[in-house]
């Protein structure tokens, strides 16, 4: 090219590579997006397919990481100084939001993934300079390389912080891998703008209880509850039923919620002296000289007592560096009495405080300074309830650290799963309930062990979509999420599963009972949960043979059988399906659609696009639909493991038309007559260009092998997810 004639062109599509450009979803909102399948595709991650975080983990000089975060938590740096020379406040706030966006309802958010590095959450309101917390740490990150995760380090960080306070510490599990990318697909609300008016998030902003599902926070880019009240307007008994709410959807109860409000408050400070307007933009939009920094103070020095984070600007207690009871000291101590903080937001302040009662400066210890209170720490004082829990607290002082940190475990480890995928010297023995436990089992199966019991379980009088179906709806609970879930442990036999609708109890029982009468009778006791999987499985592999595809579909014992004592129901009722595609199921329609909820469960259960195509065409053509119903049953011969589903959904011999509410007609083009009825999670199949790519390599005249072969890798994948011993 003629270097002249380039002169001014810019050699590449301009927004080709940013936000700028228009996406296939700006021009086709209403598209089915698969993109929340492929959040972490493997391309994404640096260390590559073959690292293996436990390995590394095993390197780990762990008492020398302790101690380098020690030193950490008193080496003030200049560029962004400690508050009283201390960073306790800082990590533990790190640490705090980081686990904090965990929800119970779907089991996302938290701190297992990494995830505050990525937006959005590193540029939430709520998390105004976290950035600097993971950036003090990154010589340590740097130090210990592969060994240490973000994950593992930004959680570890705020549990020393309060051990280094003077809190004794329930333990700690290393076991958190990093991700790599955003996970842009979580649904964390569908307001337009940070901090927008909670309305929109209820139905009643009155009734906290009216909160859209899954959602925790009360506004977009909010941990928990709004510090000035609800909608920024102070009122603690109005604060107090958000704060129930919202700490309840994060799995904390009463006292859970008290203890962690008041130690979470124990230390560290608010920071509202100046004017949030002359921030800096979040990191994500902050200029490339910020690098990856952001709400930096353009006009004054921004640091120290001038920081600014949410506006609010004071410390909760007398001595904000150390574990004791000074948050209680004041709150009950003193009344108080509404301020505004030099940023402008509402703040509790006491009345007629002694001076001695009041923290020093940040930076200068000769002077005294207001301390202050939350609309969240007032509703702990005028709540019936939660004032109650604190005077047992103030009673009796160990009890509410041992308490508190306890709480403070359960926040930090609580999307982490059971206690299986936990490692390091620091795990405490105590198996909490939950961690859902599961008992061992002290028992090995040969193959010819194996072979037995499948020819008992075949021959067992079940069909085999009884025994399919118990084994796909035990599996189907598990949600990669936050690990909890799955077959292991046979919950399914235990309340609420069993009476859950989507597991049609009557079936259920009926194969229950087959299944322990089975057990009964045998020499060496196998768990129910492995009789379970087991029955899917060779009624899987019996319908493989019978589609002419020799196979052997893999099976791993070892899984153990749960019990009522082991099992907080009440837990277990956010893990009930509403849908399940791969049945063909609804429990009533809903606003989103079908073939959305399908993607939804899919990636709870960490499928792939492709996975979840040969697992939804397998499971029609094993005849294993909710209830019996033939929707998607496009075989002449149910029951048999082919790739009928894709043949005849790819045929133009057919056609397609509504026959009702999610039904369709399977229209015989020549005759009119309509061959089979189908859903709308059956036809997208064939209407998403994405999917139809994957059902047309199915309905090859050259890939029913590969089909059948892809559906038992899927199967058991999902039979295996939460075999945390095998991985």
């Amino acid at each position: 090219m003629d270097g002249k004639a380039a002169t001014g062109k810019c050699p590449v599509m301009h927004g080709g590579q940013t936000a700028l450009g228009t996406t296939v979803m700006d021009w086709w909102p209403n598209a089915l997006n698969l993109d929340i399948l492929h959040q972490h595709d493997v391309k994404t991650n640096p260390l590559g397919q073959d690292f293996d975080y436990h390995e590394e983990l095993k390197k780990l000089d762990v008492e020398a990481l302790k101690n380098d975060l020690r030193q950490l938590m008193k080496d003030s740096q200049d560029w962004w100084p400690a508050d009283w020379g201390s960073y306790v406040g800082m990590f533990a706030r790190v640490a705090w939001h980081a686990a904090g966006s965990y929800r119970l309802a779907d089991g996302r958010g938290g701190g297992g993934t990494g995830n505050q590095r990525f937006a959005p959450l590193n540029s939430w309101p709520d998390n105004v300079n976290t950035d600097k917390g993971r950036r003090l740490l990154w010589p340590i990150k740097k130090k210990y390389g592969n060994k240490i995760s973000w994950a593992d380090l930004i959680i570890l960080s705020g549990t020393i912080a309060y051990e280094v306070a003077g809190l004794k510490t329930f333990g700690f599990g290393f076991g958190r891998k990093d991700i790599w990318h955003p996970e842009k697909d979580t649904y964390w609300g569908a307001e337009k703008e940070w901090l927008a008016p909670s309305d929109g998030r209820y139905d009643d902003v009155s009734k906290p209880e009216t909160m859209q599902n899954p959602l925790a926070a009360v506004q977009m880019g909010l941990i928990y509850v709004n510090p000035e009240g609800v909608n920024g307007q102070p009122d603690p008994m109005k604060t107090a039923a958000q704060v129930r709410e919202t700490f309840a959807r994060m799995a904390m109860d009463d006292e859970e919620t008290a203890a962690l409000t008041a130690g979470g408050h124990t230390i560290g400070k608010c920071h509202g002296n100046g004017d949030a307007a002359n921030l800096s933009p979040e990191p994500e939009a902050a200029d490339v000289t910020a690098q990856g920094m952001g709400w930096m103070n353009t006009k004054g020095r921004g640091i120290g007592r001038d920081t600014v984070v949410s506006g609010i600007e004071g410390a909760w207690s007398k001595n904000p560096t150390q574990w004791d009871m000074g948050w209680f000291d004041l709150l009950f101590g003193y009344e108080w009495e509404l301020k505004k903080s030099p940023a402008g937001a509402w703040q509790w302040m006491p009345i007629d405080i002694k001076e001695e009662d009041m923290p020093v400066d940040v930076e200068d210890p000769s002077i005294r300074c207001m301390p202050i209170m939350t609309d969240a720490d007032m509703a702990m004082k005028v709540d019936p309830t939660y004032n109650a829990i604190c005077q047992k607290f103030i009673k009796d002082p160990d009890y509410f650290s041992e308490t508190f940190a306890r709480a403070w475990f359960k926040l930090t480890h609580r999307d982490m799963g059971p206690k299986a995928r936990y490692f390091g010297p620091d795990v405490p023995s105590e198996d909490l309930i939950w961690q859902d436990p599961i008992p061992t089992v002290d028992y090995t199966l040969s193959d010819s062990e194996i072979a037995d019991l499948k020819a008992k379980l075949l021959n067992s009088g079940l069909t085999s979509a009884e025994l399919i179906n118990t084994a796909w709806d035990s599996a189907r609970t598990y949600r990669g999420s936050d690990m909890r879930g799955g077959a292991n442990g046979a919950r399914i036999r235990l309340a609420p599963q069993k009476d859950w609708e989507g597991n049609e109890p009557d079936r259920l029982a009926k194969v229950l009972k087959t299944l322990e009468g089975i057990q009964a009778g045998l020499d060496k006791k196998v768990s129910i949960a492995d009789l379970i999987v087991l029955g899917g499985t060779a009624a899987v592999e019996k319908a493989a043979h019978d589609a002419g595809v020799k196979i052997t579909v893999p099976f791993a014992p070892g899984r153990g059988d749960a019990t009522d004592e082991m099992t907080d129901a009440d837990s277990f009722d956010v893990l009930e399906p509403l849908a399940d595609g791969f049945r063909n199921w609804l429990k009533k329609d809903y606003v989103v659609s079908a073939e959305e909820m399908l993607l939804d469960r899919a990636q709870l259960m960490g499928l792939t696009a492709p996975e979840m195509t040969a697992l939804v065409g397998g499971m029609r053509a094993l005849d294993t639909n909710y209830g019996g119903t033939k929707h998607g049953v496009f075989t002449d011969r149910p029951g048999t493991l082919t790739n009928d589903f894709f043949v005849n959904l790819t045929d133009m011999a057919y056609s397609w038309k509504p026959a009702g509410q999610n039904l369709y007609n399977i229209v015989d083009r020549k005759t009119g007559d309509a061959k089979w009825t189908a859903t709308r999670v059956d036809l997208v199949f064939g209407s998403n260009s994405i999917l139809r790519s994957y059902a047309e390599v199915y309905a090859q005249d050259d890939n029913l092998e590969k089909f059948v072969k892809d559906f038992v890798a899927a199967w058991t994948k999902v039979m295996n997810a939460d075999r945390f011993d095998l991985q």
